[in-house]
Protein backbone atom coordinates (compact mmCIF):
# COMPACT_ATOMS: atom_id res chain seq x y z
CA UNK A 1 0.00 0.00 0.00
CA UNK A 2 1.12 3.56 -0.64
CA UNK A 3 1.20 5.96 1.67
CA UNK A 4 2.62 13.07 9.25
CA UNK A 5 1.61 19.49 13.50
CA UNK A 6 0.52 22.43 14.33
CA UNK A 7 0.71 25.12 16.98
CA UNK A 8 -1.92 24.76 19.67
CA UNK A 9 -2.58 27.37 22.28
CA UNK A 10 -2.40 26.34 25.90
CA UNK A 11 -5.33 28.66 26.51
CA UNK A 12 -8.66 26.97 25.87
CA UNK A 13 -11.53 29.07 24.57
CA UNK A 14 -14.66 27.62 26.10
CA UNK A 15 -16.95 28.00 23.13
CA UNK A 16 -20.71 27.61 23.70
CA UNK A 17 -21.60 23.97 23.49
CA UNK A 18 -25.16 24.73 22.54
CA UNK A 19 -24.15 26.08 19.13
CA UNK A 20 -25.71 24.56 16.03
CA UNK A 21 -23.75 21.48 15.02
CA UNK A 22 -22.26 20.83 11.62
CA UNK A 23 -24.67 17.93 11.08
CA UNK A 24 -27.73 20.06 11.77
CA UNK A 25 -30.75 19.27 9.62
CA UNK A 26 -32.34 22.07 7.66
CA UNK A 27 -36.03 22.66 7.03
CA UNK A 28 -38.05 19.48 7.31
CA UNK A 29 -35.02 17.34 8.02
CA UNK A 30 -34.55 16.04 4.48
CA UNK A 31 -31.28 17.97 4.07
CA UNK A 32 -28.27 17.12 6.22
CA UNK A 33 -25.17 19.35 6.35
CA UNK A 34 -21.86 17.67 7.11
CA UNK A 35 -18.97 19.96 7.98
CA UNK A 36 -15.40 18.78 7.38
CA UNK A 37 -12.42 20.67 8.76
CA UNK A 38 -9.13 20.17 6.95
CA UNK A 39 -5.73 21.78 6.34
CA UNK A 40 -5.12 22.18 2.63
CA UNK A 41 -1.41 22.88 2.93
CA UNK A 42 -0.72 20.16 5.48
CA UNK A 43 -0.41 17.79 2.56
CA UNK A 44 -0.22 14.55 4.53
CA UNK A 45 -3.95 14.93 5.14
CA UNK A 46 -4.89 15.18 1.44
CA UNK A 47 -6.79 11.87 1.32
CA UNK A 48 -9.15 13.28 3.96
CA UNK A 49 -8.97 16.88 2.73
CA UNK A 50 -7.54 18.60 -0.34
CA UNK A 51 -7.38 15.65 -2.73
CA UNK A 52 -10.59 14.10 -1.44
CA UNK A 53 -12.42 17.38 -1.92
CA UNK A 54 -11.11 17.86 -5.47
CA UNK A 55 -12.16 14.33 -6.47
CA UNK A 56 -15.70 14.64 -5.08
CA UNK A 57 -15.69 11.11 -3.69
CA UNK A 58 -17.35 11.98 -0.37
CA UNK A 59 -20.29 13.66 -2.06
CA UNK A 60 -20.64 10.64 -4.36
CA UNK A 61 -20.63 8.25 -1.43
CA UNK A 62 -23.30 10.30 0.35
CA UNK A 63 -25.49 10.28 -2.75
CA UNK A 64 -25.18 6.51 -2.97
CA UNK A 65 -26.58 6.09 0.56
CA UNK A 66 -30.05 6.25 -0.94
CA UNK A 67 -31.74 7.10 2.34
CA UNK A 68 -34.00 9.81 0.92
CA UNK A 69 -31.95 12.66 2.37
CA UNK A 70 -30.05 15.37 0.56
CA UNK A 71 -26.52 15.87 1.86
CA UNK A 72 -24.57 19.09 1.76
CA UNK A 73 -20.84 18.97 2.51
CA UNK A 74 -19.20 22.11 3.86
CA UNK A 75 -15.40 22.09 3.61
CA UNK A 76 -13.63 24.44 6.02
CA UNK A 77 -9.91 25.02 5.40
CA UNK A 78 -7.61 25.96 8.29
CA UNK A 79 -3.88 26.56 8.64
CA UNK A 80 -3.53 24.42 11.78
CA UNK A 81 -5.36 21.78 13.78
CA UNK A 82 -6.11 24.02 16.77
CA UNK A 83 -9.13 25.87 15.26
CA UNK A 84 -10.51 22.58 13.95
CA UNK A 85 -10.48 21.25 17.51
CA UNK A 86 -12.12 24.45 18.80
CA UNK A 87 -14.90 24.12 16.21
CA UNK A 88 -15.36 20.42 16.90
CA UNK A 89 -15.75 20.95 20.64
CA UNK A 90 -18.27 23.68 19.83
CA UNK A 91 -20.25 21.19 17.75
CA UNK A 92 -19.61 23.07 14.51
CA UNK A 93 -17.28 20.62 12.74
CA UNK A 94 -18.16 16.95 12.45
CA UNK A 95 -15.01 15.44 10.97
CA UNK A 96 -11.48 16.88 11.04
CA UNK A 97 -7.94 15.92 10.10
CA UNK A 98 -4.71 16.92 11.83
CA UNK A 99 -1.30 15.71 13.01
CA UNK A 100 -0.55 13.37 15.88
CA UNK A 101 0.22 15.97 18.56
CA UNK A 102 -2.87 18.10 17.71
CA UNK A 103 -4.89 14.86 17.74
CA UNK A 104 -3.92 14.38 21.38
CA UNK A 105 -4.95 17.95 22.16
CA UNK A 106 -8.19 17.23 20.29
CA UNK A 107 -8.77 14.22 22.55
CA UNK A 108 -7.96 16.20 25.70
CA UNK A 109 -10.17 19.18 24.82
CA UNK A 110 -13.05 16.93 23.81
CA UNK A 111 -12.96 15.15 27.15
CA UNK A 112 -12.49 18.40 29.08
CA UNK A 113 -15.51 20.03 27.43
CA UNK A 114 -17.66 16.89 27.53
CA UNK A 115 -17.66 16.79 23.71
CA UNK A 116 -15.56 13.65 23.15
CA UNK A 117 -13.87 12.95 19.83
CA UNK A 118 -12.22 9.84 18.43
CA UNK A 119 -9.38 9.00 16.07
CA UNK A 120 -11.18 7.02 13.36
CA UNK A 121 -8.56 6.61 10.62
CA UNK A 122 -5.04 7.54 9.54
CA UNK A 123 -3.98 9.65 6.56
CA UNK A 124 -0.24 10.16 5.90
CA UNK A 125 2.46 8.65 8.13
CA UNK A 126 6.16 7.90 8.28
CA UNK A 127 7.20 5.04 10.51
CA UNK A 128 10.61 6.58 11.25
CA UNK A 129 9.48 10.20 11.81
CA UNK A 130 10.64 11.69 8.51
CA UNK A 131 7.68 14.07 8.18
CA UNK A 132 9.41 16.61 10.45
CA UNK A 133 12.72 18.30 9.65
CA UNK A 134 14.93 20.95 11.25
CA UNK A 135 16.33 23.39 8.70
CA UNK A 136 18.70 26.35 8.76
CA UNK A 137 19.38 29.25 6.42
CA UNK A 138 21.20 28.31 3.17
CA UNK A 139 24.38 30.12 4.24
CA UNK A 140 24.30 28.90 7.85
CA UNK A 141 27.50 27.52 9.36
CA UNK A 142 25.54 25.19 11.65
CA UNK A 143 26.13 21.54 10.79
CA UNK A 144 24.68 19.52 13.66
CA UNK A 145 22.17 19.67 16.50
CA UNK A 146 24.94 20.40 18.99
CA UNK A 147 25.47 23.70 17.16
CA UNK A 148 21.97 24.79 18.22
CA UNK A 149 22.98 25.24 21.86
CA UNK A 150 22.19 28.83 22.86
CA UNK A 151 20.60 29.55 19.47
CA UNK A 152 17.14 30.79 18.52
CA UNK A 153 14.98 28.02 17.09
CA UNK A 154 11.49 28.59 15.70
CA UNK A 155 8.83 25.92 16.01
CA UNK A 156 5.12 25.57 16.76
CA UNK A 157 4.66 24.47 20.37
CA UNK A 158 2.15 21.62 20.57
CA UNK A 159 3.03 20.33 17.11
CA UNK A 160 4.78 17.15 16.03
CA UNK A 161 7.60 19.37 14.75
CA UNK A 162 8.14 20.66 18.28
CA UNK A 163 8.08 17.07 19.52
CA UNK A 164 10.84 16.23 17.04
CA UNK A 165 12.86 19.23 18.22
CA UNK A 166 12.48 18.31 21.89
CA UNK A 167 13.46 14.69 21.39
CA UNK A 168 16.34 15.50 19.03
CA UNK A 169 17.82 18.03 21.45
CA UNK A 170 17.53 15.60 24.34
CA UNK A 171 19.43 12.97 22.37
CA UNK A 172 22.08 15.57 21.56
CA UNK A 173 22.50 16.35 25.26
CA UNK A 174 20.83 19.77 25.07
CA UNK A 175 18.05 20.79 27.46
CA UNK A 176 15.08 21.62 25.17
CA UNK A 177 13.87 24.26 27.61
CA UNK A 178 17.06 26.01 28.71
CA UNK A 179 19.58 24.95 26.08
CA UNK A 180 18.03 26.96 23.25
CA UNK A 181 15.83 30.04 22.90
CA UNK A 182 12.61 28.58 21.55
CA UNK A 183 10.42 30.84 19.41
CA UNK A 184 6.79 29.66 19.40
CA UNK A 185 5.66 30.70 15.92
CA UNK A 186 3.31 29.66 13.16
CA UNK A 187 5.20 27.98 10.28
CA UNK A 188 4.95 30.96 7.93
CA UNK A 189 6.16 33.32 10.65
CA UNK A 190 9.04 30.99 11.46
CA UNK A 191 9.99 30.82 7.79
CA UNK A 192 10.13 34.62 7.69
CA UNK A 193 12.17 34.69 10.90
CA UNK A 194 14.67 32.27 9.38
CA UNK A 195 14.96 34.39 6.25
CA UNK A 196 15.42 37.57 8.30
CA UNK A 197 18.07 36.02 10.51
CA UNK A 198 16.02 36.42 13.69
CA UNK A 199 15.88 32.60 13.98
CA UNK A 200 18.91 30.36 13.58
CA UNK A 201 16.89 27.26 12.76
CA UNK A 202 13.33 26.18 12.07
CA UNK A 203 11.74 22.89 13.15
CA UNK A 204 8.57 22.27 11.18
CA UNK A 205 6.27 19.71 9.66
CA UNK A 206 5.36 18.94 6.08
CA UNK A 207 5.43 20.72 3.70
CA UNK A 208 7.51 23.62 5.10
CA UNK A 209 10.99 22.05 5.23
CA UNK A 210 10.70 20.65 1.72
CA UNK A 211 9.18 23.87 0.37
CA UNK A 212 11.86 26.15 1.83
CA UNK A 213 14.62 23.80 0.69
CA UNK A 214 13.16 23.59 -2.82
CA UNK A 215 12.96 27.39 -2.97
CA UNK A 216 16.59 27.71 -1.90
CA UNK A 217 15.56 29.44 1.33
CA UNK A 218 16.74 26.71 3.70
CA UNK A 219 18.85 23.57 4.00
CA UNK A 220 18.33 20.54 6.19
CA UNK A 221 20.11 20.30 9.54
CA UNK A 222 18.29 17.28 11.02
CA UNK A 223 16.17 14.53 9.49
CA UNK A 224 13.34 13.62 11.86
CA UNK A 225 13.63 9.99 10.74
CA UNK A 226 16.82 9.78 12.80
CA UNK A 227 14.53 9.46 15.84
CA UNK A 228 13.05 6.26 14.39
CA UNK A 229 9.69 7.08 15.99
CA UNK A 230 6.52 7.18 13.86
CA UNK A 231 4.77 10.43 13.01
CA UNK A 232 1.38 10.58 11.36
CA UNK A 233 -1.79 12.53 10.58
CA UNK A 234 -5.26 11.21 11.15
CA UNK A 235 -9.01 11.76 11.00
CA UNK A 236 -10.96 12.61 14.12
CA UNK A 237 -14.74 12.67 14.49
CA UNK A 238 -17.09 13.87 17.19
CA UNK A 239 -18.46 10.98 19.19
CA UNK A 240 -22.05 12.23 19.04
CA UNK A 241 -21.82 12.68 15.26
CA UNK A 242 -20.40 9.18 14.79
CA UNK A 243 -23.16 7.67 16.91
CA UNK A 244 -25.94 9.71 15.25
CA UNK A 245 -24.65 9.40 11.68
CA UNK A 246 -22.59 6.20 11.43
CA UNK A 247 -23.49 5.74 7.76
CA UNK A 248 -22.23 9.23 6.96
CA UNK A 249 -18.93 8.63 8.76
CA UNK A 250 -18.52 5.31 6.98
CA UNK A 251 -19.22 7.08 3.68
CA UNK A 252 -16.42 9.52 4.47
CA UNK A 253 -14.01 6.70 5.26
CA UNK A 254 -14.95 4.83 2.08
CA UNK A 255 -14.30 8.04 0.16
CA UNK A 256 -10.96 8.44 1.94
CA UNK A 257 -10.03 4.92 0.84
CA UNK A 258 -10.96 5.82 -2.73
CA UNK A 259 -8.79 8.94 -2.58
CA UNK A 260 -5.94 6.81 -1.22
CA UNK A 261 -6.31 4.41 -4.15
CA UNK A 262 -6.22 7.37 -6.55
CA UNK A 263 -3.06 8.68 -4.89
CA UNK A 264 -1.45 5.25 -5.17
CA UNK A 265 -2.30 4.70 -8.81
CA UNK A 266 -1.94 8.30 -10.07
CA UNK A 267 0.76 9.87 -7.85
CA UNK A 268 1.85 12.52 -10.36
CA UNK A 269 -1.72 13.53 -11.21
CA UNK A 270 -2.54 13.64 -7.49
CA UNK A 271 0.46 15.91 -6.84
CA UNK A 272 -0.68 18.22 -9.63
CA UNK A 273 -4.22 18.37 -8.21
CA UNK A 274 -2.96 19.19 -4.72
CA UNK A 275 -0.56 21.78 -6.13
CA UNK A 276 -3.36 23.46 -8.04
CA UNK A 277 -5.57 23.60 -4.94
CA UNK A 278 -2.88 24.82 -2.53
CA UNK A 279 -0.44 26.86 -4.56
CA UNK A 280 2.42 24.60 -3.42
CA UNK A 281 4.88 23.50 -6.11
CA UNK A 282 3.91 20.05 -7.40
CA UNK A 283 7.56 19.02 -7.01
CA UNK A 284 7.29 19.62 -3.25
CA UNK A 285 3.97 17.80 -2.97
CA UNK A 286 5.50 14.82 -4.76
CA UNK A 287 8.49 14.78 -2.40
CA UNK A 288 6.11 13.87 0.41
CA UNK A 289 3.18 12.19 -1.34
CA UNK A 290 4.80 10.57 -4.38
CA UNK A 291 5.25 6.90 -5.20
CA UNK A 292 8.30 6.64 -2.92
CA UNK A 293 7.67 9.83 -0.98
CA UNK A 294 8.34 10.57 2.66
CA UNK A 295 4.72 9.84 3.55
CA UNK A 296 2.81 6.57 3.28
CA UNK A 297 -0.97 6.60 3.01
CA UNK A 298 -3.50 4.02 4.10
CA UNK A 299 -6.44 4.52 6.49
CA UNK A 300 -5.68 1.59 8.82
CA UNK A 301 -4.95 2.53 12.44
CA UNK A 302 -1.68 0.63 12.85
CA UNK A 303 -0.59 -0.48 16.33
CA UNK A 304 2.83 1.17 15.95
CA UNK A 305 1.13 4.53 15.31
CA UNK A 306 -1.03 4.14 18.41
CA UNK A 307 2.07 3.23 20.39
CA UNK A 308 3.85 6.37 19.14
CA UNK A 309 0.80 8.46 20.08
CA UNK A 310 1.06 7.18 23.65
CA UNK A 311 4.72 8.19 23.75
CA UNK A 312 3.82 11.67 22.51
CA UNK A 313 1.65 12.38 25.57
CA UNK A 314 4.67 12.99 27.80
CA UNK A 315 5.95 15.75 25.49
CA UNK A 316 2.64 17.61 25.62
CA UNK A 317 2.42 17.16 29.39
CA UNK A 318 5.90 18.60 29.80
CA UNK A 319 4.79 21.61 27.72
CA UNK A 320 1.71 21.89 29.99
CA UNK A 321 -0.62 21.60 26.98
CA UNK A 322 -2.44 18.53 28.25
CA UNK A 323 -2.63 16.26 31.23
CA UNK A 324 -2.91 12.52 30.85
CA UNK A 325 -4.66 11.38 27.67
CA UNK A 326 -6.38 7.99 27.47
CA UNK A 327 -5.17 7.08 23.99
CA UNK A 328 -6.90 3.69 23.97
CA UNK A 329 -10.24 5.37 24.65
CA UNK A 330 -9.55 7.99 21.97
CA UNK A 331 -8.80 5.45 19.23
CA UNK A 332 -11.91 3.95 17.63
CA UNK A 333 -11.33 2.07 14.39
CA UNK A 334 -14.72 0.31 14.24
CA UNK A 335 -15.99 2.65 11.51
CA UNK A 336 -12.98 2.32 9.23
CA UNK A 337 -13.00 -1.46 9.72
CA UNK A 338 -16.59 -1.55 8.53
CA UNK A 339 -15.93 0.89 5.69
CA UNK A 340 -12.95 -1.07 4.35
CA UNK A 341 -14.30 -4.55 5.03
CA UNK A 342 -11.98 -7.41 4.12
CA UNK A 343 -9.24 -5.08 2.92
CA UNK A 344 -8.71 -3.61 6.39
CA UNK A 345 -6.56 -6.50 7.58
CA UNK A 346 -4.37 -6.26 4.48
CA UNK A 347 -3.87 -2.53 5.00
CA UNK A 348 -3.11 -3.05 8.66
CA UNK A 349 -0.29 -5.43 7.72
CA UNK A 350 0.96 -3.38 4.75
CA UNK A 351 4.45 -1.88 4.88
CA UNK A 352 5.75 1.24 3.12
CA UNK A 353 7.31 0.74 -0.32
CA UNK A 354 11.06 0.34 -0.45
CA UNK A 355 13.04 3.56 -0.81
CA UNK A 356 13.97 4.40 -4.39
CA UNK A 357 15.42 7.19 -6.50
CA UNK A 358 13.05 8.93 -8.92
CA UNK A 359 13.31 11.41 -11.76
CA UNK A 360 10.36 13.48 -12.95
CA UNK A 361 11.03 14.38 -16.60
CA UNK A 362 9.65 17.68 -17.84
CA UNK A 363 6.24 17.28 -19.43
CA UNK A 364 5.89 13.68 -18.22
CA UNK A 365 2.82 12.20 -16.57
CA UNK A 366 4.92 9.56 -14.81
CA UNK A 367 8.26 9.48 -13.02
CA UNK A 368 11.16 7.12 -13.69
CA UNK A 369 12.50 4.93 -10.89
CA UNK A 370 16.15 3.91 -10.56
CA UNK A 371 17.78 1.08 -8.65
CA UNK A 372 20.47 3.33 -7.20
CA UNK A 373 21.21 7.03 -6.62
CA UNK A 374 24.11 6.67 -9.07
CA UNK A 375 21.68 5.45 -11.73
CA UNK A 376 19.52 8.51 -11.17
CA UNK A 377 22.55 10.80 -11.34
CA UNK A 378 23.61 9.25 -14.65
CA UNK A 379 20.14 9.91 -16.06
CA UNK A 380 20.13 13.50 -14.81
CA UNK A 381 23.62 14.08 -16.22
CA UNK A 382 22.49 12.75 -19.60
CA UNK A 383 19.38 14.97 -19.63
CA UNK A 384 20.57 18.26 -18.06
CA UNK A 385 17.64 20.27 -19.41
CA UNK A 386 14.97 17.61 -19.30
CA UNK A 387 14.43 17.00 -15.58
CA UNK A 388 11.65 18.67 -13.64
CA UNK A 389 12.72 17.18 -10.30
CA UNK A 390 14.99 14.41 -9.04
CA UNK A 391 14.65 12.62 -5.71
CA UNK A 392 16.96 10.33 -3.73
CA UNK A 393 16.51 8.43 -0.43
CA UNK A 394 18.82 9.15 2.50
CA UNK A 395 21.36 6.32 2.71
CA UNK A 396 20.72 5.95 6.45
CA UNK A 397 17.04 6.74 7.05
CA UNK A 398 15.47 6.27 3.63
CA UNK A 399 13.92 9.76 3.79
CA UNK A 400 13.39 11.07 0.25
CA UNK A 401 15.04 14.40 -0.58
CA UNK A 402 15.77 16.55 -3.61
CA UNK A 403 18.89 15.20 -5.31
CA UNK A 404 20.39 18.65 -5.83
CA UNK A 405 19.80 19.57 -2.16
CA UNK A 406 21.15 16.36 -0.65
CA UNK A 407 24.59 16.01 0.98
CA UNK A 408 26.58 13.61 -1.23
CA UNK A 409 29.30 11.22 -0.10
CA UNK A 410 31.69 9.34 -2.35
CA UNK A 411 32.85 6.00 -0.99
CA UNK A 412 34.94 4.32 -3.64
CA UNK A 413 32.58 3.67 -6.53
CA UNK A 414 29.52 4.32 -4.39
CA UNK A 415 27.68 7.65 -4.37
CA UNK A 416 25.48 8.06 -1.30
CA UNK A 417 22.95 10.84 -0.58
CA UNK A 418 22.01 12.15 2.87
CA UNK A 419 19.39 14.67 3.99
CA UNK A 420 21.55 16.30 6.67
CA UNK A 421 25.27 17.05 6.97
CA UNK A 422 25.67 15.32 10.35
CA UNK A 423 24.47 11.94 9.05
CA UNK A 424 26.74 12.28 6.03
CA UNK A 425 29.69 13.07 8.27
CA UNK A 426 28.83 10.16 10.54
CA UNK A 427 29.08 7.85 7.55
CA UNK A 428 32.40 9.38 6.47
CA UNK A 429 33.79 8.92 9.98
CA UNK A 430 32.98 5.21 9.87
CA UNK A 431 34.35 4.52 6.37
CA UNK A 432 37.99 5.10 5.49
CA UNK A 433 38.43 6.88 2.20
CA UNK A 434 34.86 8.22 2.06
CA UNK A 435 34.33 11.96 1.73
CA UNK A 436 31.68 14.61 1.19
CA UNK A 437 31.48 15.95 -2.37
CA UNK A 438 29.29 18.51 -4.11
CA UNK A 439 26.27 17.64 -6.23
CA UNK A 440 28.13 18.89 -9.29
CA UNK A 441 31.01 16.55 -8.48
CA UNK A 442 28.59 13.65 -8.07
CA UNK A 443 27.09 14.35 -11.49
CA UNK A 444 30.51 14.58 -13.08
CA UNK A 445 31.56 11.24 -11.64
CA UNK A 446 28.74 9.43 -13.45
CA UNK A 447 28.78 11.39 -16.72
Amino acid sequence: MKRTAVAASAVVLLLPLGACGGDAEAGDGSTVTVTVGYQSKTINTVTAGTLLRSLGYFEQQLTSLGDGRTYKVVWQDYATGAPITAQMTAGKIDIGSMGDFPLLINAARGKQLNRPTHLVSVTGYNLRGGLNTIVTAPDSKLTSLKDLKGRKVSTSVGSAADGTLVRALQRAGIDPNDGIEKLNQQPAVGASALAAGSADALSQFVAWPGLLTYQGKAKALYDGAQLNLPTFHGVTAREDFAEDRPAVLEAFLKAQAQATDYLDTHPVAAAEKVAEATGLPAEVVYLYNGAHGISTFDPAVKPQLVSALKQDVSVLKAAKLTGDVDVDAFVDDQYVKKALGASYGKQLAATPPAAASEAWPKGAKETRTFKSPAGLLAHVAAHPDGIRAAYVPDATTGTLWFADKAVWVADGEKLLPFVAPATAQAYVDRHDGAGVITYADALERVS
